[in-house]
């Protein structure tokens, strides 16, 4: 979690939400890092996971992220569930809750959705003070105006 939070602290630069996604091997080693650059690209997918999964295909060659662990600061949304479950990552692992959009337990539960063909072991709060803190951080400071970024981003929910 130490790497997606370090990759979370990158988004200050372009005022994306804070949120740092690492892919890890069978062994635990980093293979992939994503961090939310939807403001940076302006492109509405480009949340860590993604990201996060793009690399991690790239490194491996092969689509399929099976014997892969994906570790994030933020519960996925519903989009990075599903692409969590089309890449095959077998297991999960978040620290911060998202109460307004998760979709790994919260609001809803894709990852582990029996009526899908495939789902994901989800290990939830890891870590999950030091996630709060850096999203609460950014969002306290959007609202004071002492934040980077877009004013739009102000409004939005903890996922972007």
């Amino acid at each position: 979690m130490g790497a997606a939070l370090a990759e979370a602290e990158g988004c200050a630069v372009s005022g994306d939400v804070p949120v740092g996604a690492v892919v890890l091997d069978a062994d635990g080693v980093v293979i992939a890092t994503g961090r939310n650059e939807r403001e940076l690209s302006q492109d509405p997918t480009a949340h860590a996971e993604v990201l996060a999964l793009r690399a991690a295909a790239r490194h491996t060659g092969d689509w399929h992220l099976t014997g892969t662990t994906l570790v994030v600061t933020l519960e996925p949304c519903p989009m990075c569930a599903g692409a969590i479950l089309a890449a095959r990552v077998p297991r999960v692992v978040f620290g911060a809750w998202d109460e307004k959009a998760g979709g790994a337990g919260s609001v809803y539960d894709i990852l582990r959705d029996r009526r899908l063909p495939h789902r994901a072991e989800v290990v939830a709060g890891v870590r999950e003070p030091e996630c709060r803190a850096q999203l609460d951080d950014f969002f306290a400071a959007r609202r004071a105006g002492t934040g980077t970024g877009t004013a739009a981003a102000a409004g939005a929910g903890a996922d972007g």
